[in-house]
């Protein structure tokens, strides 16, 4: 299948956090990262959160850590691939989901390089790159390259958002569109 399936997704947040976010131009990747993880919650999509050294780089940002379910795991890690974290990758397959829809910061170094280990494990990895960040332009535009390159389908909030309801019969439409007006 080549759209998103709401019964078939998990979403990853890879560290959109305080220090992270602190770093970037404007912190327009949270805002997008709230209506994806906002979108997950209304339509029963379980979602795993990355923190890349919380000690030394902040926990995830407020304004997202508010609309994440309750049950959210939010994962500490020190490897930028998330997958060579003890448990892991045993985590996500305890989840039985093919899709995975992977976005946050840094694009060039932990989203890419845990979208490179997941293609590799075998999951459809979509790669939602207006909720992705890099300090860098450059560097950002590479990472979005050479996931693609690698085999990860390249999207935005707004398509996953409209592939996930698939029209608007579905009965959280309404609640699901509210979130990008």
């Amino acid at each position: 299948m080549n759209t998103l399936s709401a019964k078939d997704s998990l979403v990853m947040i890879i560290d959109i956090q305080e220090r992270l976010v602190g770093a970037l131009d404007k912190d327009i990747v949270v805002t997008r990262a709230v209506k994806i993880a906002s979108a997950a919650k209304t339509l029963g999509i379980p979602i795993l959160v990355t923190e890349q050294y919380p000690k030394g780089l902040g926990n995830t940002v407020p304004k997202l850590k508010a609309v994440l379910p309750e049950n959210t795991q939010i994962i500490e890690k020190t490897n930028f691939n998330a997958l060579l974290e003890e448990g892991l990758s045993e985590k996500i397959a305890s989840y039985g989901k093919k899709q995975i829809v992977l976005f946050g910061i840094e694009t060039h170094i932990c989203v890419h390089q845990t979208a490179a280990a997941l293609i590799e494990a075998g999951y459809d990895v979509y790669i939602i790159k207006d909720a992705c960040a890099s300090r860098n332009k450059y560097e950002f535009k590479q990472g979005i390259d050479i996931m693609q390159q690698n085999g990860a389908k390249i999207s935005c909030v707004e398509i996953a958002l409209f592939e996930w309801l698939k029209g608007a019969k579905n009965p959280k439409f309404k609640e699901v569109q509210a979130l990008i007006k």
